[in-house]
């Protein structure tokens, strides 16, 4: 009986054991499939190299979380703010920048809560909502008030001009880089009102000059007279230079006071201004091609639009080719702001020549002050029509830099092209009709 019980757990025990081993052996061939697609025949020496790729896969998993730790000890010493928020706009990670630039110095990490809780920003959740919707790069900038609940701390607070990117990520999640550029801005202003102020201490003393050079010019007799006429020139230039940067300076100072809003009719306005500049155009033998709404009404200031069209067409006829044409097209348009849903009506002026165009390079910057762009431009035209543009030697660099802000002034936007069919000069105006 005993040898009877012994044989009988014994095979038991057999059975038991083969039973594990055959579940052992399926468990082995289901993991190893993702190992190794072209094993047939799996075995119990397979093991050691299950054992390595766990192992490598561990020293991957520590490489990657090094360069984990790596990269967000750089996004802390970052010189920028930066933030990450999940498909449910919860904030899962800022720097020290990005807490101090948006006042959320009371986050900790781990602390996962909606974005819109720590920071009320409408600009912010736009940008953030426009990435993740266009899954491309966006850039907004905006001036952002801090909030604060101190009374102490509320009355050092200023507002800040932001600039925000805003990248896509997986999974819905977008990251943000923020800078501040509030301190350029400051600058940029401390500058302008320092020539500002030059300019006008300037103002007096030219045009005492230029009344001298006057009085001069009908005394002297030739070879002197020669020199004077030669002084005259460049002494009229230094005070339109010097009333051109007052000008601007009061249109960015407080656009709107500049402004005497009335009915302006746009085919005539613009007929007028090409019969002031026709005796530049007959020199080139250049002529109007007129399209587009032949009676148009809006309100603006009539004599800031007037000095915008000289500007625009001026540049045309300086920049075009011997007996060419300059198109001028005017249209309504409707233009839809992201802020609201319902659309406006713009007026669309675009203004076309058939010269050399603007070089790529000078493109984002032609409606800078005192930009003179790229000298290339100017032996082209010479090539074209046999002499080089008068603003390519005496122009001030200031004519399209008015043209932008009389164009601010009025609520519309100007841009500067190249047409895809002339090759030349596209400029191109929006204003609202009202």
């Amino acid at each position: 009986m005993i040898l009877l019980a012994f044989l009988l757990g014994l095979g038991i025990g057999i059975c038991l054991w083969l039973w594990q081993y055959t579940q052992l052996q399926a468990k082995l061939r289901r993991l190893l499939r993702t190992v190794s697609s072209n094993e047939t025949e799996v075995s119990l020496g397979t093991i050691p190299r299950l054992r390595q790729e766990i192992v490598s896969v561990q020293q991957q998993r520590e490489q990657l979380q090094t360069q984990l730790q790596t990269w967000e000890q750089l996004m802390r010493a970052a010189p920028v703010g930066y933030l990450q928020v999940d498909e449910e706009n919860q904030l899962l990670w800022c720097n020290q920048q990005a807490q101090q630039l948006l006042g959320v110095q009371r986050w900790e990490p781990g602390q996962i809560r909606l974005l819109l809780e720590w920071v009320r920003s409408y600009e912010l959740d736009q940008l953030i909502e426009q990435t993740r919707e266009r899954q491309q790069p966006q850039v907004k900038e905006w001036l952002f008030h801090q909030a604060s609940v101190d009374a102490a701390a509320l009355s050092e607070l200023r507002a800040l001009t932001l600039k925000a990117v805003g990248l896509p990520l997986p999974a819905g999640q977008v990251g943000v880089f923020l800078e501040n550029i509030q301190p350029f801005l400051d600058l940029a202003q401390t500058r302008d009102r320092w020539v500002s102020d030059l300019a006008h201490e300037l103002k007096t003393p030219l045009t005492s000059i230029l009344l001298v050079v006057e009085a001069l010019q009908q005394q002297l007799e030739p070879p002197f007279k020669l020199w004077i006429d030669r002084l005259l020139p460049e002494v009229e230039r230094l005070i339109s230079l010097v009333q051109n940067w007052l000008e601007l300076s009061q249109l960015e100072l407080d656009p709107s006071r500049q402004l005497s809003r009335e009915a302006v009719e746009l085919r005539s306005l613009i007929d007028s201004v090409w019969h002031t500049l026709e005796p530049l155009a007959q020199r080139q033998q250049l002529s109007l091609s007129y399209s587009g709404l032949e009676s148009l009404w809006i309100k603006a200031d009539k004599s800031r639009l007037t000095q915008v069209l000289l500007n625009l067409l001026d540049n045309s006829i300086k920049y075009s080719p011997f007996q060419a044409t300059i198109c001028v097209n005017v249209d309504l348009v409707s233009s839809q702001t992201e802020s609201s849903q319902n659309k406006s009506k713009y007026v669309q002026i675009d203004i076309i020549d058939f010269g050399c165009g603007f070089p790529p390079t000078d493109l984002p910057y032609v409606f800078e002050r005192l930009y003179r762009g790229d000298l290339a431009r100017a032996r082209q035209t010479k090539a074209l029509t046999g002499s080089a543009p008068a603003s390519a030697t005496n122009g001030s660099g200031l004519g399209l830099a008015i043209v932008r802000q009389i164009v601010l002034a009025h609520g519309g936007t100007v841009k500067a092209m190249n047409h895809p069919k002339t090759g030349g000069a596209w400029l191109q105006v929006e204003l609202p009709t009202e």
